[in-house]
């Protein structure tokens, strides 16, 4: 973990993949004691920005995401998680928190 680079607030961004379908299911970000519960457990933890916590994904929902491989993009400023995800990764129930076009949110 030493060589990663992390930002100026010790976070990496983690983009989240389904290993058998290979749909982004989300992003989110990792301080390095996520990642170390992530590795030693075998499932998704991130830290909530807005909460300023650590959060297990699928704590309350059940939702949780049992990780296959993780990789580092060529600058090791970025995770790539595979996962099998136990359901849906977005918190309004959709598969992959991606589920929407740009032209449904962009301003008119």
């Amino acid at each position: 973990m030493n060589n990663l680079k992390w930002n100026t607030n010790g976070l990496i961004p983690a983009i989240i993949q389904d290993v058998n379908t290979k749909d982004v299911l989300m992003f989110a970000w990792m301080n390095a004691e996520a990642l170390q519960k992530t590795l030693e457990s075998g499932e998704t933890y991130f830290w909530s920005r807005s909460r300023q916590a650590l959060w297990h994904k699928g704590e309350t929902s059940g939702n949780t995401q049992r990780v296959v491989e993780i990789r580092v993009d060529c600058d090791a400023d970025v995770l790539l998680v595979f996962v099998e995800p136990m359901g849906p990764a977005c918190h309004t129930g959709a598969v992959s928190c991606f589920y929407r076009q740009l032209s449904e949110v962009a301003d008119d």
